[in-house]
């Protein structure tokens, strides 16, 4: 009898074990690390950047910038933004269980930022076709490619997250109590979103248009 009562408080020490964390406090960890790896992220882009503003700059005009089509480089940087709304709208679907919402949103997203990486890979990177900009055309070449590639590289970790967090939210592992895998999937998404943010107006819009021959 006392082995059987052993054997019971044996077990329900491992189901109450103090040294373990509880779901919520797992959480919580989990997000301080996501929230770390993105500072971690800043210092990658922002060297990107600090190289854009050194190297495409001539000492007596300022700022320049390679002449790109500005139309394209627009909508697909809208597209990217409307996609960050869609991100946050199935989240709140997956706080409130609201699968069909859930599922047309992170489709939504997963879409839209198909088209916003197909368009940077076929259009802006010329594939296909012809550019304005290439990989040996000097500074302009390198930072751009080093930018909107690695920009592009985040943005293909995102679609893979946004499939996999899509395709749990159909086999029903969310609910209102704990959807954090929608949640990171979500920060990450807007982190991305953001980058490019800054990144735009840098590649873009900031600096006098320099054509820049094909070689």
């Amino acid at each position: 009898m006392s082995a059987v009562a052993h054997g019971h408080d044996d077990h329900h020490g491992e189901l109450h074990n103090p040294m373990e964390p509880t779901r919520q406090e797992q959480i919580v960890m989990n997000r301080f690390g996501l929230w770390l790896f993105c500072f971690s992220e800043v210092f990658l882009f922002a060297a990107l950047l600090a190289a854009r503003f050194y190297l495409w700059r001539d000492p007596d005009v300022g700022a320049l910038r390679p002449d790109l089509p500005q139309a394209p480089a627009l909508i697909f940087t809208c597209v990217l933004l409307v996609s960050s709304f869609f991100m946050n709208r199935a989240e709140v679907a997956a706080a409130n269980e609201d699968r069909a919402t859930f599922n047309f949103s992170m489709a939504s997203t997963f879409v839209m930022g198909l088209i916003f990486l197909v368009g940077v890979i076929v259009l802006e990177w010329g594939v296909g076709g012809e550019t304005h900009i290439l990989p040996t055309s000097g500074a302009f070449g390198a930072v751009f490619f080093a930018m909107t590639g690695m920009h592009a590289i985040h943005v293909i970790t995102g679609l893979i997250f946004v499939a996999i967090v899509w395709r749990n939210g159909n086999l029903g592992n969310y609910s209102r109590e704990d959807h954090w895998g929608v949640e990171a999937c979500a920060i990450y998404w807007h982190f991305v979103d953001l980058v490019w943010i800054f990144f735009y107006p840098a590649i873009y819009l900031i600096g006098l248009a320099v054509h820049i021959p094909i070689h």
